[in-house]
């Protein structure tokens, strides 16, 4: 039976784990990671994705691999048999076991189980598509993109089936027209700095909602210096309220909520009933 995101979002809000789950031995963006994440109640998982010399997508945040590698040479600068050689490090800067996996062995692990994000999707849009389509994983795959009508285009010409969704900053200027567009646009994710912005208020949300619309929100920090959810995030949550962190994203009625704690998150959910 196909997957339907709108659906699924709009019946119970979804939380997606970026990267998977990292921790301890297992880094992000690995297998491993990805089965930690729905071992812990992820109902989207969230990759990077980025292209070696030979053309070869690999699921790996570009420009991280000085971290995450301990390389000065980005995996978009290799060969597959370079990056064959690489091995992840782990939180203490040991080196693991884990490789870094390709796109097609990723997706072909998780068909069937849950809803995919692909981020940096907007530089390979027509050679991931080959790989997604292969795989057979179509209705699971999350594309998103900040608005460029150039990657409009490519969407259209060979995705014009996938669930896509707009990255938006602080003001919502495109939906109405994407919805005129020829692909499945189903949603935004929606980034601000404060709740002053028309992303932190119901009446947008319920907007894109009248329109058959999902709305994403982030409460992931990468950078303390970079506000994605008007400071409702994560760290909150853990270190200070649950209910100022998640639980005012959830009564907001974001549909998804991306989330580097699944467990903690979908705790917090169960308890509240």
């Amino acid at each position: 039976m196909a997957m339907d995101l709108v659906k699924d979002a709009r019946k119970r809000q979804l939380i997606a784990a970026h990267r998977g789950v990292q921790g301890g031995n297992i880094p992000g963006n690995t297998i491993a990671a990805f089965d930690a994440a729905l071992m812990q109640g992820a109902d989207l998982l969230e990759m990077d994705i980025t292209r070696s010399l030979d053309g070869t997508l690999y699921v790996f945040h570009p420009g991280m691999e000085h971290v995450y590698l301990k390389s000065e040479k980005r995996i978009d600068g290799m060969y597959d048999s370079e990056i064959a050689e690489q091995r992840f490090y782990n939180v203490d800067g040991t080196k693991t076991q884990y490789r870094v996996n390709r796109l097609d062995e990723v997706l072909s692990h998780l068909k069937g189980k849950c809803y995919i994000n692909l981020d940096k999707y907007w530089e390979h849009v027509a050679p991931i598509m080959e790989v997604v389509r292969r795989a057979g994983v179509m209705d699971q795959i999350v594309a998103k993109a900040p608005f460029s009508e150039t990657v409009i285009r490519e969407v259209e010409q060979f995705a014009p089936d996938i669930n896509f969704m707009l990255m938006l900053y602080e003001k919502d200027e495109w939906s109405d027209w994407m919805l005129k567009r020829n692909l499945h646009y189903v949603g935004a994710e929606v980034i601000f700095k404060s709740d002053a912005s028309e992303f932190a208020t119901g009446k947008y949300i319920k907007s894109m909602h009248d329109k058959g619309l999902l709305v994403w929100a982030n409460a992931i920090v990468y950078n303390y210096k970079t506000i994605l959810a008007g400071g409702h995030n994560d760290d909150v949550s853990l270190s200070h309220s649950p209910e100022l962190g998640w639980g005012w994203l959830l009564d907001h009625g974001y549909d998804i909520i991306q989330t580097d704690w699944p467990l903690a998150l979908q705790m917090f959910k169960s308890g509240r009933g």
